[in-house]
């Protein structure tokens, strides 16, 4: 189908060994002079080089040396390698609910060379530059010849090209990881680092060599714009009349991603179970407890309209179980489970399999034992009241009434809507909100959704980091016991001079005062 669409161009298929002719197979990671394609007159393409890696919530900061970085491109060229692509080569950001995994934050700096607010990011960028004209000198004899391999030693080889008019290029290598040497080549020595290669486009002169960096390191910095966020007001989400704006009624547990179709992250499962008067402890004895079972992402609980608890996935395990303490009366007890998606699968095969959404729900410590409650009738509520009114634009912020927000008269703390206006902030930098005084949720600016947030803690291994040995991002680690993700882009693009309106939805409690408008910076010292 794609070749009968006669586009003119030749199609690419990357990660696919067996891609059919005229298709060209392609490679992605972090090195690729491993790969040829799988026929000999296909031009061999690196169509993602893998400049850092993607965040998690939950998780750290992954870095990458950018000495590693330019010895994999040089690598790949050496051997031949028509065309390197960058992935990424400019940050981004996952505004919305685009942001997949599940998990994945709403930064997608992906430590790039320029980064996700636009800025330069030294020494990556300006290494890179280096490396690229670099190779560009070599232009003439990489595209005449291909190369002749000799070795200079255990881990050492050159790479030549040569062309019939004279044009000569080297690429020199050292492939030990922890050992400079010094090699002969062409009756020259030359001294070459632990994991890099030298460039001679004359086959004379090293112009560049991957783990030599002239760059200083870019000093970023957040700083406090002049934009205050003035008079905040709260919104309750509606926990208590759930079962009579409910839409969709069924017997058993239904599937969260199937039911919402993705039109929001949120779905609440709403049931009823009665309490006999006679139950023992309404006397005072130990108090039953609920069980909910999850297969992601996260789940808030509500019995008889009062937070219970939470439970929260991982990206490692996107399963979670809530076990707490159920505050049951005799009568009519109504337990309401927000279930909260954090992303849609956004890689591997078999999309359909991934479940998300409560999958069973147990009551314990009863009289007569526990109850399981997965099989009875069950109501269904698509997204928050909130969404539904679209308060988190302009044009329908006004369709409630919103209380000023005071941390004295606080009822719930869970499953608030937060509103304020702010000017814009003087200059050029680019912005971003401190969100660290707040939980989990979403924000919108000028009813443009700015995306998900969570302030939960990154877990992980953060040592030294050394460029040389093959890369994996645990390698090197950033941020262990921060935040995985404390300030969030906002495009200039989306605001007026006065009047911004920013909405929070907050769904486990936080401090909205405190939310900052800041200014990123970034300054590179000279060598």
């Amino acid at each position: 189908m794609a070749v009968g669409l006669g586009t003119g161009v030749p199609w690419v298929m990357c990660k696919q060994d067996d891609a059919p002719d005229p298709v060209i197979n392609t490679c992605n990671g972090f090195y690729c002079d491993y790969f040829s394609p799988n026929k000999p007159y296909k031009p061999n393409l690196w169509t993602e080089s893998w400049s850092g890696w993607f965040t998690e919530f939950g998780g750290p900061i992954y870095q990458r040396p950018v000495q590693d970085l330019a010895f994999a491109v040089a690598r790949f060229v050496q051997k031949g390698g028509s065309l390197f692509n960058y992935y990424m080569y400019h940050g981004g950001t996952n505004f919305g609910r685009s942001a997949g995994g599940p998990f994945i934050t709403t930064s997608y700096d992906y430590d790039a060379p320029i980064d996700e607010y636009g800025l330069i990011r030294e020494p990556k960028y300006g290494h890179l530059k280096d490396l690229h004209k670099a190779i560009k000198q070599c232009e003439h004899a990489l595209v005449s010849s291909d190369p002749t391999v000799t070795s200079l030693g255990t881990y050492e080889q050159a790479h030549v090209f040569s062309s019939k008019n004279g044009a000569c290029a080297a690429f020199l290598a050292n492939y030990h990881s922890n050992s400079a040497a010094r090699v002969k080549f062409n009756n020259r020595n030359y001294d070459l680092p632990p994991w890099s290669i030298s460039i001679l486009p004359d086959c004379r002169t090293d112009v560049f060599n991957t783990a030599r960096v002239r760059f200083q390191t870019s000093q970023i910095q957040m700083l406090p714009s002049n934009s205050r966020l003035l008079s905040w007001e709260t919104y309750d989400e509606d926990v208590s009349s759930l079962a009579e704006s409910s839409k969709i009624t069924a017997s058993g547990l239904l599937e969260q991603i199937s039911t919402t179709r993705d039109t929001s992250d949120y779905l609440w499962y709403i049931t009823s179970v009665d309490i006999s008067s006679s139950e023992s402890f309404l006397r005072g004895r130990n108090k039953p407890s609920i069980t909910v079972h999850s297969a992601g992402h996260a789940v808030h609980v509500f019995i008889n309209g009062q937070f219970s608890g939470s439970a929260f996935g991982t990206s490692k395990d996107r399963s979670c179980t809530f076990n707490g303490p159920a505050n049951l009366r005799a009568g009519t007890n109504k337990i309401a489970l927000l279930s909260v998606a954090v992303g849609l699968p956004n890689v591997g095969f078999h999309f359909e399999t991934w479940k998300a959404g409560i999958t069973g729900v147990l009551l314990n410590g009863l009289d007569h034992g526990q109850k399981d409650l997965t099989w009875q009738k069950w109501s269904y509520q698509i997204g928050l009241r909130g969404e539904a009114m679209n308060l988190v634009a302009p044009n329908g912020v006004s369709s409630v009434d919103w209380e000023k927000d005071s941390l004295a008269v606080r009822s719930q703390s869970q499953l608030k809507w937060h509103k304020a206006y702010f000017n814009a902030p003087e200059g050029v930098e680019p912005l971003a909100l401190d969100l660290s005084s707040m939980g989990k949720g979403q924000v919108w600016i000028n009813g443009q959704s700015i995306g998900r947030y969570w302030m939960v803690y990154a877990k992980g291994s953060c040592s030294s980091c050394n460029y040389a040995g093959t890369y994996r991002p645990a390698k090197c680690q950033l941020g262990c016991g921060q935040p995985t993700q404390r300030w969030y882009h906002v495009p200039r693009s989306w605001l007026r001079p006065t009047k911004n309106l920013i909405v929070v939805f907050e769904e486990l409690g936080g401090n909205p005062w405190k939310i900052a408008l800041v200014k990123r910076t970034t300054h590179t010292p000279a060598n």
